[in-house]
């Protein structure tokens, strides 16, 4: 069967618009029709032509608007019905965004499809926050993991891998599980004083952070609205010598020792 339409798998980015790449921000002027996630920000949405038609499909814990099943089967029959639809993800498509599952899907009802690349939380909140993911002495790696697990199963993770002192951890969907993974991390050997970070709402001018330590984040970072990303390791130490970027200077911020 010959179709139409197609899907553009985009990703929007931690938030801010002027993050946005060049083809993300000319496919959402574009498209028919706009498949997003709940944690899209308002400011993204905003790029949005008031006449363009809106889907929304977002999660929160414990609550999906729509199972993943049938959003697949959503971008399936709009592109069959010879539309041009982007599916707007926060962050990166791929990473932690489920677009290959939705890929997966679209190449086997021959849906023609692409990626679009967005930054991803841990580099804006990187960015925004001045600490590094890596920095020469401190760490020479960063793995990024999720702290959500389906049907609260229990968290299977490559613990001895995360607790290397030479490593940046960054915890995407970490605010249910934060505790419990802080608490392995220090029965592997990691200090319970090492710095950690909690940032809630990276690039945006509602972003919020919480600065404290492996054992004390989970607990001091617990009124943060999500989405909030946790990013643990020696580099989080480098914060206090690095100003708030001019724009964000009047973000809130709450350290802790």
């Amino acid at each position: 069967m010959t179709t139409e339409g197609q899907v553009h798998l985009v990703g929007a980015g931690p938030g801010d618009p002027e993050l946005l790449t060049l083809r993300a921000h000319r496919l959402l002027t574009e498209a028919d029709v706009i498949v997003h996630d709940r944690l899209v920000s308002p400011e993204i949405m905003a790029l949005i032509p008031a006449a363009t038609r809106r889907i929304s499909v977002g999660k929160a814990t414990s609550h999906h608007t729509m199972p993943q099943e049938s959003i697949n089967r959503l971008l399936v029959d709009l592109a069959r019905q010879g539309l041009n639809v982007v599916r707007l993800k926060g962050g990166d498509p791929l990473i932690f965004g489920r677009g290959s599952e939705e890929a997966e899907a679209l190449r086997d009802a021959g849906i023609p499809h692409d990626y679009v690349p967005g930054i991803t939380a841990a580099q804006g909140a990187a960015s925004t926050t001045g600490v590094p993911l890596t920095h020469r002495g401190l760490a020479t790696g960063v793995r990024y993991v999720t702290g959500h697990r389906a049907a609260d199963a229990a968290l299977d993770l490559d613990w001895d891998g995360l607790a290397r002192p030479d490593t940046t951890l960054v915890i995407y969907m970490g605010a249910a599980t934060m505790a419990a993974i802080a608490a392995e991390l220090i029965r592997r050997g990691r200090p319970a004083d090492l710095p950690a970070m909690a940032v809630a709402s990276a690039t945006t001018p509602r972003e919020a952070r919480v600065v404290s330590t492996l054992s004390r984040v989970a607990e001091e970072a617990a009124g943060l609205e999500a989405p909030v990303l946790f990013i643990v390791g020696e580099v989080v130490s480098l914060h206090a010598a690095q100003p708030l970027p001019e724009l964000l200077a009047d973000l809130p911020m709450v350290a802790n020792a």
